[in-house]
């Protein structure tokens, strides 16, 4: 699963502790009789990490693993397509970030304020956290799936260079990542956790559904989503964010299997500038 799933369940997570406050709520996949770990999980008062599971007393489990999640119709989904279960939405999930992550994300951000006064004379007015680069683009299984749900390269270059002189942009950093100019680009390593911890201190997270768009949602702030045509935002989107969705008789295609061309069709057709109006929109509120 990716560290999206894994947000998701958070939620449940915590509505499954109230009514099971005297037991060990752990994750993972019942039949086989493994219990998963995740980043995500760090830090959650709800979840008994995997080195601290007592067998001798109460465990409450949770089966969520790669073939359990709720939003895939494992039914009618094949290797090239996949479908969705329409009735399901998430709630937002949880992050409990550390000190350490705090202090570090703020040390960043420090940074990243300082590189805008060196390279301009007005005030930004206002902070975009940003990342369009999945981790797993190069993945063969996943390789398809995540060209299909960009926005493009061309789109996200053209979008940041009509912002960058009003609005600090600050950028994920991961072994992926492609970097942009106009953007802060930290010269120091930090990991997804830590590039949440810095979302948190910023107006906006912009990029395509995925993880940081579950973890804007955690940690309940205002973003911009791409979704394209691939997924529902119904499925995997929040109400409180603005859900960039191609409306259109073939999606939400859900194709993994192969390049899309209907994918293609909505990265024409969501132009630059309707997202730049959305992102001016909503930190001018």
């Amino acid at each position: 699963m990716g560290l999206g799933d894994e947000l998701m369940i958070t939620s449940f997570v915590e509505q499954e502790k109230k009514k099971h406050p005297n037991k060990q709520i752990v994750i993972g996949d019942l039949k086989k009789k493994i219990i998963y770990d995740s980043p995500i999980y760090k830090n959650n008062p709800n979840i008994t990490p995997i080195n601290k599971v007592d067998r001798n007393k109460p465990i409450h489990f949770i089966n969520y693993y790669n073939e359990a999640r709720p939003y895939i119709d494992y039914e009618r989904s094949s290797d090239k397509n996949w479908k969705w279960n329409m009735s399901f939405s998430p709630t937002p999930g949880k992050l409990y970030f550390t000190d350490s992550e705090k202090n570090k994300a703020i040390s960043i951000l420090s940074a990243a304020k300082d590189y805008w006064k060196k390279n301009n004379k007005a005030k930004s007015k206002g902070i975009i956290f940003f990342e369009s680069t999945s981790t797993k683009i190069d993945d063969s299984f996943f390789y398809y799936k995540m060209k299909n749900k960009d926005w493009g390269e061309s789109n996200w270059k053209e979008l940041i260079l009509k912002l960058k002189d009003k609005y600090l942009i600050i950028q994920s950093k991961h072994e992926k990542s492609k970097k942009y100019e106009g953007v802060y680009y930290s010269s120091v390593d930090f990991d997804f956790r830590t590039a949440c911890a810095i979302m948190n201190y910023c107006d906006l997270f912009l990029g395509p559904e995925g993880g940081f768009s579950h973890a804007a949602a955690a940690i309940r702030k205002k973003a911009i989503v791409y979704f394209g045509g691939w997924i529902h935002p119904k499925v995997t989107g929040y109400d409180s964010h603005e859900n960039i969705y191609f409306d259109h008789s073939m999606s939400p295609c859900g194709t993994v299997g192969y390049i899309c061309s209907h994918c293609d069709e909505a990265r024409k057709t969501i132009t630059v500038d309707n997202i730049l109006n959305k992102v001016i929109s909503i930190l001018n509120n």
